[in-house]
């Protein structure tokens, strides 16, 4: 099965396609640029979506649903939002069907026009901040920490599984906060949020920063994000949260009685991550075997392989196995005992690689003789005979020793495909060589962030929290700067 696997060296496109085609993930649809997503992407997902929740609600927030359709005149009200995500909406414009007179199955009801055009929600401050005007009076009823799960369609020309879809599942945060300072404090709270689930959850470093002014969220006065690198040198956007300052509560009127009795408009906070987490997760960790996923999200852990020849044979190791499973599902070690009488071992081996299952155990009559057995790891895919009386405590530290080393491996990586540049032509040939995220000095205005990028195709990424203070000139311009910027291609 691994050699039905193209190799990230010969085609890194048509490898991570082939991955996330063949381990199960997802599947093209009938409606173009949309994906079906099979069982096991969902588990996927669903083990990303119940840590992120937890973490949510840890920091005081609550789930809520708001509508898919949005009225048009919605997008008016705040200019930029509106031509940020002009260009991608979808449009509801009839409200019935009707067969054809000519038998030609069903058209569209002319008569049925709607009086405003009903937008496909590609994102929700509008219709959020048009209901927060009806809850919001007082500072009293401030702040309102909210999030949504959902699905939204932003309609893509060319799409990709996972990472740019027209419809795709996210989260996303909408808060209303009495003062600026709190609005920030949330903005800044929600970023490291996602900085600590990609960290400690997906084994994969990110660096925290800010947009350029071109990059922004359209409608946010500023965009914090979470940047990741993937293994061919691109980077990709995993999360943002934006302070909105009040853009959208003068946009819908929302206005709090504050504790002095003074009227004001209430501050604004959005955020959000999606299903592109998953393409992140992919492409950070994977390898020409297929996917290798993390344990703590991955939705089986542990794997047992029965090697037999008679049923004699596996009734006896079945018994074995159901106890060695107790011992690990008492740890809260997720695990399946593959006893499928009508594949081989080998078979099954392979398929457990290009799916990603973090430990396999294999088991046949030797191994009850000697009392072990082999125990197979598959981010590094080395193997090693355990006592069976070891086998929980063992599975259960070499679970953390992987999602650590994939965390390890991946710092290394982005280390060693980080480079500094002083010069335009130094950083095009890094560029057109090994890629990676590139540190140089920019001067702070949209017209050489737009020169680079039309010659180039790199963006700025982010502006490092914190800084990398650094005095030094701007690579094309030569004036004069204090922080380098974080530059990559991405996806």
């Amino acid at each position: 099965m691994a050699k039905e696997i193209t190799s990230r060296k010969d085609n890194y496109s048509q490898w991570y396609n082939d991955i996330v085609i063949k381990a199960g993930l997802a599947d093209h649809s009938a409606v173009r640029g949309c994906m079906v997503i099979k069982p096991y992407g969902y588990a996927i997902w669903e083990k990303i979506q119940a840590q992120l929740d937890r973490m949510f609600k840890e920091t005081g927030h609550q789930n809520a649903y708001f509508p898919l359709l949005i009225p048009k005149s919605f997008f008016s009200k705040e200019a930029s939002h509106v031509e940020g995500f002009a260009k991608e909406c979808a449009i509801v414009t009839h409200y019935r069907l009707k067969n054809d007179v000519n038998g030609k199955g069903v058209v569209v009801d002319e008569e049925a026009k709607l009086e405003e055009e009903l937008i496909i929600r590609p994102t929700s401050e509008t219709i959020i901040w048009n209901t927060y005007r009806t809850w919001i009076q007082s500072y009293r009823d401030l702040p309102i920490l909210i999030n949504q799960w959902a699905n939204v369609v932003r309609w893509e020309m060319r799409t990709r599984l996972f990472l740019r879809t027209a419809e795709f599942l996210w989260q996303e945060g909408h808060t209303a906060h009495a003062t600026k300072e709190e609005a920030i404090a949330e903005t800044k709270q929600m970023v490291n949020v996602y900085a600590k689930f990609a960290q400690e959850w997906m084994s994969m470093p990110v660096i925290i920063g800010t947009k350029s002014e071109s990059e922004r969220f359209a409608g946010a006065i500023d965009t914090y994000c979470i940047e990741a690198l993937m293994q061919d040198g691109k980077a990709l956007q995993a999360g943002t949260s934006h302070f909105l300052g009040q853009n959208f509560a003068k946009a819908f009127d929302v206005k709090f009685s504050s504790k002095e009795g003074v009227l004001d408009y209430v501050w604004a906070t959005s955020w959000g991550v999606s299903t592109r987490l998953m393409g992140a997760l992919i492409m950070a960790h994977s390898d020409d075997n297929g996917l290798v996923l993390p344990p703590k999200l991955a939705p089986t852990q542990v794997v047992f392989v029965p090697i037999y020849k008679t049923e004699e044979e596996l009734s006896k190791i079945s018994e074995k196995v159901h106890q060695l499973k107790k011992s690990l599902e008492l740890k809260g070690i997720t695990t399946l005992f593959d006893n499928r009488d009508n594949l081989k071992p080998g078979f099954k081996f392979a398929e457990y690689e290009l799916k990603g299952f973090p430990v396999r155990i294999a088991i046949g009559p030797k191994d009850l003789e000697k009392g072990t057995v082999e125990i197979a790891r598959r981010d590094t895919l080395e193997k090693q005979f355990v006592s069976q009386e070891n086998v929980a405590d063992y599975v259960e530290k070499l679970l953390v020793d992987i999602q650590e080393n994939l965390f390890n491996k991946a710092v290394n990586f982005r280390t060693d495909s980080t480079t500094k540049v002083d010069t335009y032509e130094e950083f095009k040939k890094v560029l057109d060589g090994k890629g990676g995220f590139i540190l140089a000095h920019w001067d702070g205005t949209r017209e050489t962030e737009e020169i680079i990028k039309e010659e180039t195709k790199a963006t700025i990424r982010c502006i490092p929290i914190g800084g990398i203070k650094e005095a030094g000139n701007c690579i094309l311009t030569g004036k004069p700067s204090s922080q380098r910027v974080v530059f990559a291609r991405a996806y």
